[in-house]
């Protein structure tokens, strides 16, 4: 069954008046099996404890109370790699995708909007620099983050086409512009320049200059260049990201498990997209998570492609990541979790969130009491950030009545029935 659309929060859900900074959760459970409360004040968790203990202090007056009952409370995912310049533009026939500012910063903003009701409080998104559209998309993307600020965190990664030789002159020029403007991160396609060694060797270069991360497509299907990459990467701080690396799961195990080793040794994080490809990458297929987490490189998962050519079906959907990383690649529910969430919060460089005092208030509710079922099953969800319900979808299920389901007690959603 179909989510339904992200509704905004009632006003029972979001923070009172009398204490706008102050939000109980109440009822939830959590992955250990606790069912408990949860305080949120100040953008932080500022108490955890059992369940009703907290209600005492006044916060149920304010009306600052949301009721989690069969509810699982987790850490929000995150989204490592989006494309906002183009998502939602599947629709286009009628021509190429469109740049005009207006067309690009709607789309951005939907999409951003779509994951966050999906549960990502944070995004990365790939803009295109340079060529025809300039730096126009860029500035749309970026007037989409300063409309959304409070709601989700988007930061963006530039992506000039070409660095090397006589056209790679310009795509520089237009890189350090785009940083200028506010780009955070330095990105692009190594595999489409000429001279893939001497495109990550000029991006390094101004990542280094500026002090900036740096998240680059590859298919990862040459071990010899992903070699000189780590060797090149090793020491860039605040580090190196490479997606969607698919080519890796075509090597020959030998040679993939080499290579992984040195993606680990010089701390490189690998962004697989298991729903599909992107508009970076040449060919689709997934990364080698289980053969890359045991090598020790951090693996978080994205979702590539959202609603563009690339995969016209693209949902934005963290847990269908999580599902498919689950189901199609044997890692565990909380591994698969930990991928698009703590793993891709790190990629991300923001902080950890736990469910405990002290940490962001960056949190997702869905419907459940255990991860594997969520993931397989999570319609209903409630979506904190920044310590506020920012979004709320909910799923109601419904059966005409039977005798069947009467006499074996089975659990109904809802109150009405179906004639």
């Amino acid at each position: 069954m179909p989510d339904s659309q992200p509704q905004p929060p009632s006003s029972s859900s979001s923070p009172g008046p009398a204490d706008p900074g102050s939000l109980l959760l109440c009822g939830a459970h959590l992955t250990d099996g606790r069912t408990v409360d949860v305080r949120l004040s100040g953008g932080r968790i500022e108490a955890v404890g059992t369940a009703g203990s907290l209600t005492g202090d006044g916060t149920r007056a304010c009306g600052s109370r949301v009721d989690l009952g069969g509810y699982l409370l987790l850490p929000a995912p995150a989204e490592p790699h989006a494309h906002a310049d183009t998502a939602l533009s599947a629709d286009d026939r009628d021509g190429p995708v469109s740049y005009a500012a207006e067309d690009v910063q709607r789309r951005a903003t939907e999409a951003a909007l779509l994951q966050l009701g999906h549960g990502a409080t944070a995004l990365r998104a790939h803009v295109r620099v340079g060529d025809v559209q300039e730096l126009n998309a860029l500035a749309a993307v970026l007037q989409a983050r300063r409309s959304l600020r409070g709601l989700t965190e988007l930061t963006t990664v530039a992506m000039p086409r070409l660095l090397t030789g006589v056209a790679g002159a310009d795509g520089l020029a237009v890189l350090r512009d785009a940083l200028k403007m506010g780009a955070s991160v330095v990105g692009g396609c190594p595999d489409l320049d000429p001279d893939p060694t001497g495109y990550v060797e000029a991006v390094l270069e101004v990542a280094s200059e500026h002090g900036c991360p740096v998240d680059l497509h590859t298919d990862a299907t040459d071990p010899a260049r992903l070699s000189r990459l780590a060797a090149m990467a090793g020491g860039l701080r605040p580090g190196v990201t490479l997606s969607p690396c698919g080519g890796l799961g075509r090597l020959p195990a030998d040679v993939a498990a080499r290579t992984a080793d040195q993606l680990a040794a010089a701390g490189i994080t690998v962004v697989c997209l298991p729903q599909g490809g992107c508009g970076g990458a040449e060919r689709r297929g997934t990364a080698p998570v289980r053969l890359l987490r045991a090598a020790g490189v951090r693996v978080a998962a994205g979702s590539g492609a959202l609603q563009d050519v690339s995969n016209p079906v693209g949902r934005g959907d963290p847990f269908e990541a999580a599902y498919l990383l689950a189901s199609r690649h044997g890692l565990r529910p909380e591994d698969a979790y930990d991928c698009v969430s703590a793993s891709a919060r790190a990629a991300l460089g923001l902080p950890e969130v736990r469910v405990e005092a002290g940490f962001p208030a960056e949190l997702l509710a869905v419907r459940g009491e255990r991860l594997a079922s969520a993931l397989s099953l999570a319609y209903s969800r409630i979506v904190v950030h920044r310590g506020r319900v920012v979004a709320r979808t909910s799923a109601v299920r419904e059966y005409c009545d039977s005798a069947a389901t009467a006499e074996l007690g089975l659990p109904r959603q809802g109150r009405g029935e179906l004639s």
